[in-house]
């Protein structure tokens, strides 16, 4: 079926039923009622990649994810998952499209190749360039995380400083003097990774308001490493009580250590952090963090990015979240 025959059994012309169906130029009242009325009852739908070209877009998004070779942790694949089923609520196809590395070009091709109407960055640094080549190129794009000084830029991010900072008070309130924050892998922090720079700061600024003894750990993102950094933790200062961590892809390791080490969470040792609420619940016992909110996060990406297409001159938005912190069973006082 096509829009012939339903122009011929509606009496129209094809341009009518085009515009009626597209919005390009109005149609009488009268006339779209009996065009749709012919739609339903052929059950007519558009080919999408002819509706894409009459409106003069692809009706797909790119969502640049980090590099193929490496592992996505769970919080990055919840993106990944929520951004698709956010996109298929405004009808719109979502291209996966990894970056740095070996795969400049692939990001290149994206913002070159007019093959997507807009993109959403993952994973951003403090000063990322991506961000910048996007800005010089005008393609409406929107970031989960956010650049030191977004200038123009729409973005959407979690406030590590602030939850960090919670996380600290909670532990200081709990009698804890000596903590350690077990951040991202080296690698992130030295590239100037967002959330693990501002996580630290947060850290730090907290345990020095609460008089507290703090130390900064870095852990590559697998168990093993969690399992190495903790015992590496309780060789150089075995007073440190608590811990708080962003780094929910060594959270099995650090299960592992703990029980090596014959500790006891909370009794002897309590940990929190920020952290997706699937792996805190599947902690033992349950992890008390904030919960990183991926599905609303994609939602809001998703949402500015289709404002931003429609309407590019319009002023950047914004959205820092601060989810509470869900109280479980990982954090106890202090025992003298």
């Amino acid at each position: 079926m096509n829009i012939g025959e339903i122009a011929k059994r509606a009496g129209v012309s094809r341009s009518t039923v085009s515009y009626a169906l597209s919005g390009k130029r109005p149609v009488s009242t009268a006339t779209a009622q009996r065009i749709n009325e012919v739609i339903a009852e052929l059950g007519y739908r558009p080919n999408a990649s002819a509706r894409a070209l009459a409106e003069g877009r692809t009706r797909t998004l790119s969502l640049v994810i980090p590099p193929a070779s490496r592992r996505l942790t769970d919080v990055q694949l919840g993106f990944v998952a929520s951004v698709v089923e956010a996109a298929a609520t405004h009808d719109l196809d979502v291209l996966l499209s990894p970056s740095g590395g070996d795969h400049d070009r692939s990001f290149e091709r994206v913002v070159t190749g007019r093959r997507v109407d807009g993109v959403i960055l993952m994973e951003i640094l403090l000063d990322d360039p991506r961000v910048a080549r996007l800005e010089q190129e005008a393609l409406p794009f929107v970031t989960i995380g956010h650049v030191e000084r977004p200038g123009t830029s729409s973005w959407v991010d979690v406030d590590y400083a602030e939850l960090i900072t919670r996380c600290v008070h909670h532990l200081a309130d709990l009698g804890h003097r000596d903590v350690v924050l077990i951040n991202r892998s080296d690698e992130l922090v030295a590239a100037g990774y967002g959330p693990a720079l501002r996580s630290s700061a947060g850290f730090l600024t907290a345990a020095e308001r609460r008089g507290l003894t703090a130390h900064t750990v870095c852990c590559a993102d697998e168990p093993a490493a969690g399992l190495a950094c903790f015992q590496d933790i309780r060789h150089r200062w075995p007073e440190v009580t608590a811990a708080v961590t962003i780094n929910e892809a060594a959270l099995p390791g650090l299960q592992r250590a703990l029980r090596q080490a014959d500790l006891s969470v909370p009794r002897d040792f309590s940990i929190t952090g920020v952290i997706a609420s699937r792996l805190a619940e599947a902690f033992h016992p349950p992890l008390t963090a904030a919960d990183v909110p991926a599905e609303e996060m994609a939602r809001l990406a998703v949402d500015l990015l289709v404002e931003r297409i429609a309407n590019p001159d319009a002023p950047p938005r914004d959205a820092l979240l601060q989810p509470a912190i869900s109280l479980r069973s990982s954090t106890g006082a202090r025992r003298p």
